[in-house]
């Protein structure tokens, strides 16, 4: 989960290496550090605990001249945020710095081993294991550092994104991935390494995404080179970007968070561009026409996915079986990837992730297609692991989402969901055409609905501020909306670190109504459908206990209206619709708690956008 960058050319590095991390820094933000060639020959490396602006305080007295060099903005995982266990490493010879993204599972032993030849270690990183373990091959077999790195990574179990400097040949960046993102960019006698395109997209819109297995030989010099471990020689397709510098910067908004909340409604429309056909009452997606048999004869549906993606899933499931008539189950991928699942080759596997990078599930992908499973992936970074891995599937087109706690991914993926059910609903004959209809027409015109939803914002925000003082929090759905009280409850733990849980409304009283007293803020998804009466009992039944009650309903809603303490009005629509604008009340009011609170939304603490790690 931590940010990798790397340049190499004849620009000075530093500058540019800050600008990466800078873009990279919502993937880690515990510590960050640098690695520079100088003129002089000289390998330096430079890091401190916190944010990328304390490495560049740190770095103000510091000689960071050099046009070759690495970067690092690190999420921990083995060794406390510190400056000694920040990235890059030095070998014991300071001659190799190794910056990685990922877990060497069998550090512990290497590390016994090389301690034993008398190596000395002073982090407490897997990271700083594979460098002496590098250096330790070169020196002693004699070999150059790209053979020596292939031989260490033969002895490496786990994921790894490295990118390696070697004081000796300052010409040359040696960058490998297994189950971790890299991505090369190639510029005009230059190149650049990142962990996704965010850091390259202002110089270059040429890239290669590299694949497991795979070893880059970036040399100012010459072409770049990729081979395999055993030195195959290999010939990776160089990819065009189709990202915008504006997509990944704030546009005057003073949270990337609360601009993508607010890019919600054009970016469903993208979403949906050219496949919702609204003069024929049509939804078209390729994926469906391609492979039709696939999906139209599978015996039942199993959606993998975590976190946001998860509660997505959770809305796909009841969408297919009330829409298909198929069976679907929604697993967490990181329970289904250990529990030995039964899985046949009539099943068809939905991998949900915002990156197409999340551990857990491309390993779910990965089980789900050794079962002969056919795979089905919903992704939003185009050219990431998951889709590449998957038989086909279907990009939510919602551009790059830089906050943490995922907004407009969330909708987007609601959104796919939606038309796949649609489009399989119609080839299966199982949705009345009127109903079909219905659907498509509303869902054409839930971007409009978006806006007039926005528009509450400075309401929400007022509201917010009462609320500031809640130790803990209850979001109470039924149908659909109980996975957006599930999204709700999550949206306000990640990033004000207030305790909040979501529940269907009517278990409330099967133990959570224990919690509720005058403190006790309880937020109710209360629609008018067809459950707004057993809803409406849920509310009398928090309020007779004096919860305080704060509201979504339905535009017009008198009878809610008049019981619960504040009320949040939103747009009418089709109830398999309602999560789509329901979901942004909630981002909204975590939002702007968060904010009161003084917290840093964007980079919440312990998180990372791209779960890339187990």
């Amino acid at each position: 989960m931590c940010g990798i960058v790397g340049y190499i050319g004849e620009k000075e590095a530093f500058p540019i290496l800050i600008k990466g991390l800078r873009r990279l820094e919502y993937r880690g933000y515990d510590s960050a550090g640098v690695a520079l060639v100088n003129d002089n020959g000289d390998l330096n490396v430079f890091k401190t605990k916190g944010k990328v602006d304390n490495l560049v305080d740190y770095c103000n007295d510091k000689n960071v001249t050099g046009t070759v060099g690495i970067a690092h903005t690190r999420w921990a995982t083995h060794g406390e945020p510190s400056s000694v266990n920040a990235h890059p490493h030095y070998s014991q010879s300071k001659n190799l710095a190794i910056i990685h993204n990922g877990i060497i599972e069998n550090y512990a032993q290497l590390k016994n081993r090389l301690q034993a030849k008398g190596i000395r270690f002073v982090s407490d990183t897997d990271t700083e294991v594979l460098v002496q373990l590098i250096e330790y091959i070169q020196e002693r077999k004699s070999i150059d550092l790209l053979t020596a790195v292939q031989l260490a990574l033969r002895e490496v179990i786990g994921a790894y994104a490295i990118a390696i400097l070697d004081r000796r040949t300052p010409d040359t960046i040696i960058a490998a991935r297994n189950q971790s993102p890299l991505v090369v960019g190639i510029g005009d006698n230059e190149f650049f390494l990142g962990s996704d395109a965010s850091p390259i997209i202002e110089y270059t819109d040429k890239v290669v995404y590299l694949e497991d297995g795979n070893i880059a030989v970036i040399n100012r010099n010459e072409d770049l080179k990729v081979v395999n471990i055993h030195n195959r020689k290999l010939h990776p397709e160089i990819q065009t970007v189709d990202i915008s510098l504006g997509q990944i910067e704030k546009g005057g908004y003073p949270h990337f968070m609360l601009k993508e909340i607010f890019e919600q409604p054009e970016c469903l429309t993208n979403c949906m561009r050219g496949r919702v056909n609204i003069d024929t009452d049509n939804v078209v997606l390729s994926a469906v026409i391609d492979y039709k048999k696939q999906l139209l004869n599978a015996n039942r549906f199993i959606i993998v996915a975590c976190g946001t993606s998860w509660h997505a899933g959770l809305i796909g499931k009841q969408m297919i079986e009330s829409l298909c008539r198929i069976p679907v189950e929604v697993e967490y991928a990181s329970e289904f990837r250990y529990r030995n699942p039964v899985i046949t080759e009539k099943d068809v596997v939905i991998a949900i992730s915002q990156s197409g990078e999340t551990a857990d599930t491309l390993a779910a992908v990965k089980l789900a297609k050794k079962c002969g499973a056919f795979i089905y992936g919903i992704c939003n970074a185009i050219g990431s692991s998951i889709p590449r891995a998957t038989n086909t599937g279907s990009y939510i087109h919602v551009g790059p989402e830089i906050g943490v706690a995922s907004t407009k991914a969330f909708t987007g993926q609601v959104t796919v969901l939606t038309m796949l059910a649609l489009a399989l609903a119609k080839e299966r004959g199982t949705i009345k055409s009127d109903d079909y209809l219905a659907i498509v027409k509303e869902l054409h015109e839930i971007p409009g609905k978006m806006y007039e939803v926005l528009k509450l914002n400075q309401r929400i925000a007022s509201l917010s501020r009462m609320f500031t003082y809640a130790r803990d929090f209850l979001f109470l759905g039924r149908g659909y909306s109980y996975p957006v009280a599930l999204e709700g409850a999550l949206k306000l733990k990640e990033i004000s670190y207030i305790h909040a849980e979501g529940y269907p409304a009517a278990e409330m009283k099967h133990g959570p109504i224990a919690l509720i007293d005058s403190d006790m803020p309880v937020v109710v998804i209360a629609t008018h459908n067809a459950m707004y009466d057993k809803v409406l009992s849920n509310i009398q039944e928090v309020k007779a206990r004096q919860g305080k009650v704060i509201a979504i309903v339905s535009e017009g809603d008198e009878t809610i209206s008049r019981i619960a303490d504040e009320v949040i009005e939103m747009p009418q629509t089709i109830e398999c619709l309602e999560p789509l604008l329901a979901t942004i009340p909630l981002q909204l009011l975590a939002y702007h708690i968060a904010v009161c609170r003084g917290k840093d939304v964007d980079q919440p603490r312990n998180l990372a956008k791209s779960v890339t790690v187990e």
